[in-house]
């Protein structure tokens, strides 16, 4: 199981108006501290704590954070409706457009997926699968 997830900002300030635009909407609180900001998920009854955290910090070596090539980190929305606000949000909160949302060809026809860069560069999925929802036409 991931416990957690780490990326780089060399602006925090930054990086917490892009995060805090979404994730809190997806159940995560967020704690801001000089080692950067932690989004930890509340605990369900009897649990330890509820996985992943996400955690947006400064480098450990000092140099300047990069997203990396191929690297990417998705978070599951409610519903397509769902994944589409938390997309708008996080372009209105200084993330850039990765791809809209919607249906892509390579995956199965319920992944409805947008696509951002946080302030940093990191690839940022927001996706939903909900049975509900319609289906890509085949």
């Amino acid at each position: 199981m991931i416990a957690y997830v780490t990326v780089g900002a060399d602006d925090i300030i930054a990086a917490q108006r892009f995060y805090t635009a979404f994730l809190p909407e997806l159940g995560y609180s967020v704690r801001k501290g000089p080692e950067g900001l932690s989004f930890v998920l509340p605990p369900a009854p009897d649990q330890r704590a509820a996985l992943p955290d996400f955690y947006v910090k400064p480098t450990f070596d000092g140099r300047p954070a990069s997203g990396g090539n191929g690297t990417m980190i998705a978070f599951e929305a409610q519903d397509q409706q769902h994944v589409r606000r938390l997309h708008a949000a996080g372009l209105m909160a200084g993330g850039s457009d990765e791809g809209a949302p919607g249906f892509r060809a390579a995956y199965g026809p319920s992944f409805y997926v947008g696509y951002l860069r946080d302030p940093q560069g990191n690839k940022i999925a927001l996706f939903s699968s909900a049975a509900h929802d319609p289906k890509r036409d085949d």
